[in-house]
């Protein structure tokens, strides 16, 4: 943070304080704000050639705005990402705006670059299914095997994300037949977890040769520690190619393929908006656009006026 006042630095971190403490945000999510505006404070600084004070801030004009965009989307960032750093450097205005009195129109009004919405994009059932039963024969520990079966159920069989997966603690089981997640944001959830899920648990606790105390990390790795997201991603990677499955089947398609299967079964999409402990209700209707044939099937079969 050389390049920027003190003033502006310790407004950041007051900023950054602000949506850790008040607004619950994820720890990830904060540091890519600091990073983000960070970066948005130095260019302002070099800039206009002098040092951005809080009163320098407040007169950061529509060019200025223009001016950080081109400059960044020339140095490689892509339109998404730039969508990204640009509603950091909103919160941060509209935040610092309502503490020192001034009006942030030119920040707030910059609008974002358009950019193609990515789809999340499910496994098909049968796929699922396969790549559950090829992740054990991906290393030569059994009980490895039967650990990577156990995660990946928990993904498709309850809609976890792979880190709320691996933040279950050892205490956490025998697994009921309902639990209480923590997601992003801080954010609680009723998950139901369905028998396969449970069993699939109960059988990596079996052979788990590490000692699993209940404070303690329910998976782990090969040497104990906990298990890191890399682990599963790579064992996937090593089952998709031979199931000749795309790049897309990761360990967070495993998650999207719980919401689309759920959506395929005729479930209530605020009900799978629960589930998934998405905020808003758009971000979950972004799977019915995955299946927009078999919605649009639906509908003609039963609208009255179809």
């Amino acid at each position: 943070m050389s390049l920027i006042s003190p003033a502006a630095r310790d407004a950041l971190e007051a900023f950054l304080s602000h949506q850790r403490s008040l607004k619950g945000a994820a720890e990830n999510t904060v540091l890519a704000y600091g990073r983000d505006v960070t970066e948005f404070l130095s260019f302002m600084t070099v800039h206009s050639g002098q040092s951005q004070g809080l009163g320098a801030l407040a007169r950061i004009s529509t060019q200025d705005m223009r001016a950080w965009m081109a400059q960044t989307r020339s140095g490689g960032v892509g339109p998404r990402s730039l969508a990204r750093k640009l509603s950091a450097v909103k919160s941060f205005y509209k935040w610092l705006a309502a503490r020192e009195g001034f009006e942030p129109t030119a920040v707030l009004s910059t609008r974002a670059p358009k950019f193609t919405k990515k789809l999340p994009r499910p496994l098909a059932e049968d796929a699922a299914r396969d790549m559950i039963d090829l992740v054990p024969l991906q290393t030569d520990k059994p009980w490895v095997g039967v650990r990577d079966v156990a995660v990946l159920t928990l993904l498709w069989g309850c809609g976890l994300r792979i880190s709320e997966a691996l933040s279950l603690q050892a205490g956490d089981a025998p697994l009921p037949q309902v639990m209480r997640i923590v997601g992003k944001g801080g954010k609680e959830r009723i998950v139901p977890v369905i028998d396969a899920a449970r069993s699939a648990v109960d059988d990596y606790i079996a052979v788990c040769p590490h000692m699993l105390h209940p404070d303690t990390p329910l998976f782990r790795g090969v040497r104990g520690g906990p298990l890191s997201p890399r682990a599963i991603q790579k064992v996937m990677a090593s089952a998709r190619m031979q199931l000749g499955l795309p790049a897309s089947a990761t360990p967070h398609a495993m998650r999207h393929s719980f919401a689309t299967h759920l959506l395929n079964a005729g479930g209530d999409l605020r009900a799978i908006q629960e589930l998934l402990g998405h905020a808003s209700l758009s971000t979950t209707q972004a799977y019915t656009a995955v299946d927009t044939v078999r919605l649009m099937d639906v509908y003609k079969r039963a609208h009255p006026k179809a």
